[in-house]
């Protein structure tokens, strides 16, 4: 029988985007309708498979976004598109990395959901593409996300404390000027996807802030000086605002907690 980290391991090791989403929606829906509660012990790649393009380069190496015209329209989208095919593996990453935490089935249930909204992001990006004859892989993309992974590969707290306390967290606070910049150029046409993937990036710094609370009781920390604790070694570089801190509100993200890591 095929366990919860078979079947993560699995979408790590699919090269095509379309594989990726078709896998996870298949093995969402088994988990859906009580399949794969056996948590398992597959060895996840160190990293995940990816086809041919897009061409990754360092972050420092691509330009800077743009919001005009069609050049800058598909530059973001494809930089977008590319978060979200990350955010894909990210989660089915946390779901088979850490077996030796045994964490709960709510938060099991917490990632594969995860997994499945990173899916339906990238695919709502790629529909939005197409009309502008673009698709995912024809311009190069940043290597940061999964560089993330690999610097907390060795514990579930700094990986959950770096990547949807901080990574997504920063998607929250940039989504609405996004949105606001692209309106105001007379273009609401990202509006509906974007707001998706910001209302969805707010439930996944929940779940990452619900599983950083757990661990930290278990290891006998306050969850707020271990996030501090956890970003001075792992993440050693001021957060940027402004912040979005209605959202980081609503996932439940306290503001002393991340206010005295910020830039000033």
């Amino acid at each position: 029988m095929i366990t919860l980290s078979d079947a993560a391991v699995s979408v790590l090791l699919a090269a095509e985007p379309a594989e990726k989403c078709r896998l996870t929606r298949l093995y969402a829906q088994l988990w859906a309708e009580g399949g794969l509660r056996e948590t398992g012990t597959a060895t996840p790649p160190d990293r995940p498979a990816r086809p041919a393009t897009p061409v990754l380069r360092p972050p420092r190496e691509m330009p800077k976004r743009s919001y005009g015209g069609r050049a800058g329209k598909v530059a973001l989208l494809h930089a977008l598109a590319h978060i979200e095919l990350n955010a894909i593996d990210l989660a089915w990453d946390v779901l088979c990395r850490f077996p030796h935490e045994h964490m709960p089935e709510d938060f099991l249930s917490d990632w594969v959901q995860v997994a499945l909204d990173e899916v339906l992001h990238f695919e709502a990006l790629e529909a939005l593409m197409r009309p502008l004859g673009a698709a995912y892989g024809d311009l190069p993309a940043h290597d940061g996300l999964w560089q993330a992974a690999e610097k907390t590969a060795d514990d579930l707290m700094a990986r959950l404390a770096v990547v949807p306390m901080t990574l997504e967290a920063r998607g929250c606070d940039t989504t609405p000027a996004t949105i606001a910049k692209l309106e105001r150029g007379g273009d609401p046409s990202m509006t509906p996807a974007l707001q998706t993937i910001l209302n969805d990036e707010i439930r996944h710094v929940a779940a990452g802030l619900r599983g950083f609370r757990l661990l930290a009781d278990r290891r006998g920390e306050d969850p707020g000086c271990a996030y501090r604790r956890v970003m001075a070694e792992r993440f050693p570089f001021p957060l940027k605002p402004p912040f979005n801190h209605e959202a980081r509100a609503e996932a439940g993200f306290e503001r002393d907690w991340y206010e005295p890591l910020a830039l000033g």
